[in-house]
């Protein structure tokens, strides 16, 4: 079996199991690109050397992003393992490059309003509240439809990584300006958030869109992206005293140890705990 034939049933396979059309976007890409290299070759003619040789033409990237190629080729080749149509697996002891413990960047309080005060539209107060209310991943935002808001409840169900739902909640100023937002819209599209010309479900590239427009405004272009609010509200939750599993449950992840990473940025909480238990 060719690696192209092999990236089809594998991308199929993982679609049936519910991964999201970005994963399944991809890992496509990342076998595209090892073709690229190697050729639309069989699968047994594959080696271990000829792999790292094609990794090693991409030592330029972050070792996140590498890591990244090296999952898709490694999950392919030990579907294929599993599924009896490579046996055995040629890149069994390829090696993902080791990662430093990156700790997520967010917005201080001050650097918060100064991007609320930076908002112009009605669409941007709604999206920035609404990203740090919840802490959305973009890509579940922009799935939204205005019906699946609670209006009542303050919440949403969104659907995550591995296609599974959990519930994300916003307060009075998100639901202020979602409010004011929607009912100043002219069009009757379902999604939540829209173009503004020509109006129809804003993509992830419109979000980010919104977040460079009004980051620049407030001198911040360079520190806020979507998945900013994300860490932002996180850290927020945790120098408030929210314990860790409550915010890995509001975030989603999977592992405690993603959320662990947070508690990092939780400076002044921990400067607090110093000074009330600290005796000179």
């Amino acid at each position: 079996m060719h690696i192209s034939q092999a990236s089809q049933q594998y991308l199929a396979t993982r679609k049936q199991e519910g991964y999201s059309p970005y994963t399944l976007a991809a890992y496509r890409l990342q076998h595209h690109l090892l073709m690229r290299v190697l050729g639309d070759i069989e699968l047994e003619l594959v080696t271990l050397e000829d792999v790292r040789a094609y990794l090693a033409q991409a030592a330029h990237l972050r070792p996140s992003s590498l890591g990244h190629r090296v999952r898709a080729i490694n999950s392919l080749f030990r579907w294929c393992e599993d599924e009896g149509i490579l046996i055995p697996n040629p890149i069994r002891k390829l090696k993902e490059p080791k990662l430093g413990q990156r700790v997520p960047k967010a917005l201080n309080l001050d650097e918060l309003e100064m991007l609320r005060d930076a908002c112009k539209t009605t669409l941007e107060h709604a999206v920035v509240e609404f990203f740090f209310a919840t802490g959305c991943r973009v890509g579940e935002a922009v799935r939204l439809n205005r019906n699946d808001v609670d209006w009542q409840r303050g919440c949403v169900i969104v659907v995550g990584k591995g296609n599974k739902e959990r519930e994300v909640y916003f307060g009075s100023k998100s639901r202020i300006w979602l409010v004011r937002y929607i009912h100043g819209r002219q069009d009757t599209d379902a999604a939540l958030f829209v173009t503004q010309r020509a109006p129809r479900r804003m993509t992830i590239r419109g979000i980010q869109g919104v977040f460079k427009r009004v980051a620049r405004r407030c001198g911040l272009e360079h520190k806020v992206h979507p998945h900013t609010m994300r860490h932002t509200l996180a850290t927020t939750l945790l120098n408030q005293g929210a314990p860790l599993a409550a915010v890995q449950s509001i975030l989603g992840h999977e592992k405690p140890e993603t959320t662990q990473l947070y508690a990092v940025l939780s400076g002044e909480s921990r400067h607090q705990m110093y000074q009330r238990y600290f005796v000179q």
